[in-house]
């Protein structure tokens, strides 16, 4: 069904039900909607509002503090992959314009004993937030299970094993990003909130944002215009698993306009959650999505290669 939002609906409790029927309807409505517009609304998505609230609560007021104080918590060298990065920095990878944003970076928290512990970074506390770190695990840890859920419906719908992709995202590289749109002052020509763009990750989380903005790209190369609705979150297909499918799942250029000039003075805020596999997963092109009408499209690749070459490309490497 069609939403008010311009995307397909789906209900992520017909997946996790014990009715066959259910389900099946569930993983033919996701995969229909990621062929044809690569984004779906998602409802009854197990992320609690409580979970929602502390973590804006948190991340308002880290952003509201001192630009200095900020600055202490944006790390160099590390391709912003944990802590803050400050306004501007980064830019869509056809633009020489640095969006109009700032962001912090939540990463993986492995407590497993997982050698693979040593490949990341650590996430980092703010002095001045106690609860700011525990808000953003524990908001992590949740996206990451339900999008585990989708992953699964994915799976069924790309004819391969139900938790084919269970083991590639455990202790996966997966980002939450809270993003603040400051109130836009003289911004350069080209500027905007975030240029046009696809995600470079396996399939992308996000909670209603604090304004609209958000548009997508459909396949009649019109903008559509993604507005949040109560109860959903929405979620896009990445290039990682464009890459995987040969194509056969779309990750859709998308974008967020700047607002009318009345409302410049409004801050935004929007909460993505990148969800990456381990780096070395492999991002060969699965034999199930390849054929004589679909020639293999991409060399292979393992993922933490193909996100090197993303960030250098986005001016975060």
């Amino acid at each position: 069904m069609k939403t008010p939002i311009g995307i397909p609906s789906v209900d992520l409790a017909d997946f996790l039900s014990n009715d066959e029927k259910r389900k099946a309807s569930f993983v033919k409505q996701i995969g229909e909607a990621y062929e044809e517009i690569g984004f779906v609304a998602v409802r009854n998505h197990g992320i609690e509002d409580q979970v929602i609230d502390q973590l804006y609560t948190n991340i308002k007021a880290f952003f509201n503090l001192p630009t200095a104080v900020k600055a202490k918590y944006e790390i160099e060298g590390i391709g912003g992959q944990r802590g803050y990065t400050s306004f501007g920095k980064e830019h869509a990878k056809q633009s020489k314009a640095g969006d109009l944003k700032e962001f912090w970076h939540f990463g993986q928290f492995v407590e497993d004993g997982d050698p693979i512990k040593e490949v990341y970074h650590d996430n980092i506390s703010v002095d001045e937030l106690a609860d700011f770190l525990p808000t953003g695990k524990e908001a992590y840890q949740t996206f990451l299970k339900t999008g585990g859920k989708l992953l699964q419906a994915i799976a069924l719908y790309l004819n391969i094993d139900e938790h084919y992709f269970d083991k590639h995202i455990h202790n996966g590289n997966s980002i939450l990003r809270p993003i603040h749109y400051p109130p836009i002052v003289n911004p350069e020509p080209d500027a905007v909130r975030a240029g046009e763009h696809e995600d470079i990750n396996l399939i992308t989380l996000l909670i209603g944002a604090s304004a609209d903005g958000l548009q997508v790209l459909n396949k009649q190369n019109e903008w559509v215009a993604v507005t949040s609705i109560e109860n959903h979150i929405i979620v896009n297909v990445g290039d990682m698993l464009q890459r995987l499918t040969n194509n056969k799942l779309r990750s859709t250029t998308h974008r967020v306009v700047n607002p009318p000039k009345e409302k410049w003075a409004e801050d935004r805020f929007s909460i993505p959650f990148f969800l990456h596999p381990r780096p070395d997963m492999p991002l060969d092109c699965l034999p199930q999505c390849i054929d004589s009408e679909h020639p293999k499209m991409y060399e292979d690749i393992l993922a933490g290669d193909y996100l090197d070459q993303r960030l250098e490309e986005i001016g975060l490497k």
